[in-house]
């Protein structure tokens, strides 16, 4: 079982469905279908959002740990963005009263830190299109001591019992800490934990891959070729964000790719965009590595500069899986 009366797990479920809350606040309030293909000032709005919550409540829960977050604050002290900085803090008072212009530039800035032998690693809205079409996001966080991730935790506002898209139902909140499991309950409501496993799938043929909608981070066409040269019959299971380790976790996908853009194949894997997802899967039985089989590197600053793309799966399907690739990449 988790050990909620760890003060560092404890607040890290708290703060993930308090930001996973605010962020739906933002969307139900700016997000809606006349919003043009262009238009990310409510996703830009929402990151900010849930970063500063987030940095805020870190800085009064454990003052001496740093943050290694995505977003950066330096714009919005500009007096062009002074309009979508009064934005963010209007919504960031929703739960910090005392919050300010300032304070919430300062509270978002607190993630420039740099990796450090103990901190925390946030992505406040994993799924940007996702959270613009109203579907999958996550927000996400780590912490991560000495390169492990000890403690990982996902809200998953729109995905019910951890795999079913349901958009405005309770939402999931998972997590993970080293040798406890991985955990699930949903984001609203009073509900117990209840431990996921991942699926004991075997046979190729009916593995589900899950695969994003977004392709400018992935090679398709070598998840293509990777499709038939395992000969997976199954059709895949297509979600944004590290909601897809979620579904993973919870035995309703087996396989997961992350492979290398041909336009960016010195691309590396941004920490936050794996730290809680790596740790829900192995909690829950699974593996993640690599495209090479290595185990992922967090003790190598703000991406997984060690690594090549990632891999994550049930376990029983890691080898085969890592062999196909290993052809195809050749």
């Amino acid at each position: 079982m988790l050990d909620i009366d760890s003060q560092e797990m404890s607040f890290a479920l708290d703060v993930v469905a308090e930001a996973s809350e605010l962020v739906q606040r933002v969307q139900s309030e700016m997000v809606s279908s006349t919003l043009t293909k262009d238009d990310r000032s409510p996703v830009t709005i929402a990151d900010f959002t849930s970063q500063a919550l987030v940095a805020a409540r870190l800085a009064a829960a454990f003052p001496d740990d740093s943050l290694v977050g995505e977003e950066d604050a330096s714009a919005l002290r500009t007096p062009e963005e002074r309009r979508r900085l009064e934005q963010i803090t209007r919504f960031v008072a929703d739960c910090q009263p005392q919050a300010t212009p300032e304070k919430v530039a300062a509270w978002i800035d607190r993630g420039n830190a740099a990796p450090s032998g103990r901190f925390w690693t946030l992505d406040p809205i994993d799924g940007t299109k996702g959270f613009l079409r109203g579907e999958q996001y996550a927000v996400a966080l780590a912490l991560i001591i000495d390169g492990q991730v000890r403690i990982g935790v996902l809200g998953c506002p729109n995905l019910r019992d951890g795999y079913l898209p349901d958009i405005g139902g309770p939402g999931s909140l998972l997590g993970a800490q080293q040798g406890h499991g991985t955990w699930l309950k949903p984001l609203t409501g009073a509900a117990a934990f209840e431990r996921l496993q991942v699926s004991q799938r075997s046979a190729t043929q009916q593995a589900r891959l899950l695969r994003s909608y977004e392709s400018g981070h992935t090679n398709t066409d070598q998840i293509d070729e990777f499709v038939r040269d395992i000969g997976i019959e199954a059709d895949p299971v297509r979600m944004d964000s590290q909601a897809k380790y979620a579904v993973l976790a919870a035995g309703h996908g087996d396989l997961l790719l992350r492979l290398l853009s041909p336009s960016r194949p010195d691309y590396r894997e941004k920490i936050w965009d794996q730290a809680a997802g790596s740790l829900i899967v192995q909690e829950a039985g699974g593996q993640i590595t690599d495209l090479d089989g290595k185990v992922l590197d967090f003790s190598t600053g703000r991406t997984l500069e060690a690594n090549r793309g990632v891999i994550a799966s049930n376990s029983l399907l890691h080898e085969v899986a890592l062999t196909s690739l290993r052809l195809i990449q050749a």
